[in-house]
């Protein structure tokens, strides 16, 4: 963990270089040091930070946020929501595809990997970046949620034109950080099967979000992968 700065994008560390000495994340690397000690950990160190690399802070068009890593062996790669090819779509990701083709038509693909969406400025982050093997919510107010809001923050006063997809309770808590007069936030229930019939299904966000950001003169996300 002590080389934990430079695997992060060279754009987002000039922007969270001061977290990333702050006293809260000095103590959320001893935790996670104790933690691999004795448990496996997710994703892998080095996917620790894949949605920063693959979606650099001048690109991000599009925010969408999770609130914990998959915690099965195998799943989780960094990106909120997505898995690695060859890996059973969870019941969430199911849900956002069952949505996605209500919303556009676009059928679901044959893996759960969204790789590409990162890559066209979707920045697809979870509240809390890590977790133990087989226990959800683990590593909760260990200190990832002061990182994650610094970046929303970042994200909210440093651009323009950003849409924000806040799915779930936990991630409706963050407009408060977000600047509703020069962004857009688009909210809905999670897409767990908990909640997904209580408002996900029907949110249409894929739509909305590239209806925005036509609005705006800013290149549309191609949602099919």
């Amino acid at each position: 963990m002590a080389s934990i700065e430079p695997k992060i994008d060279s754009s987002w560390g000039k922007i969270l270089n001061e977290e990333f000495h702050k006293p809260y994340f000095s103590q959320l690397k001893d935790f996670l040091r104790e933690e691999k000690t004795k448990y496996a950990v997710f994703p892998p160190e080095e996917m620790m930070f894949n949605a920063f690399n693959l979606t650099p802070f001048d690109q991000v068009k599009v925010v969408v946020l999770g609130q914990d890593p998959y915690h099965g062996r195998g799943q989780a790669h960094g990106l909120c929501f997505s898995v690695n090819p060859g890996i059973p779509k969870p019941p969430s990701l199911k849900n956002i595809f069952k949505e996605l083709k209500s919303d556009l038509g676009i059928e679901p693909p044959a893996n759960g990997m969204l790789t590409e969406w990162a890559k066209q400025g979707v920045l697809l982050i979870n509240a809390v970046l890590t977790v133990r093997e087989s226990t959800p919510e683990s590593h909760k107010n260990k200190g990832w949620e002061i990182f994650t809001d610094s970046v929303i923050q970042h994200i909210s006063d440093q651009k323009e034109n950003v849409v924000f997809i806040l799915w779930g309770n936990n991630a409706k808590t963050k407009t408060r950080i977000i600047d509703a007069s020069k962004h857009c936030i688009l909210t809905a229930a999670h897409p767990s099967p908990l909640s997904a019939s209580r408002g996900f299904f029907g949110c249409r966000h894929f739509s909305k979000t590239n209806e925005y950001l036509k609005s705006k003169n800013i290149q549309t996300i191609n949602w099919r992968l």
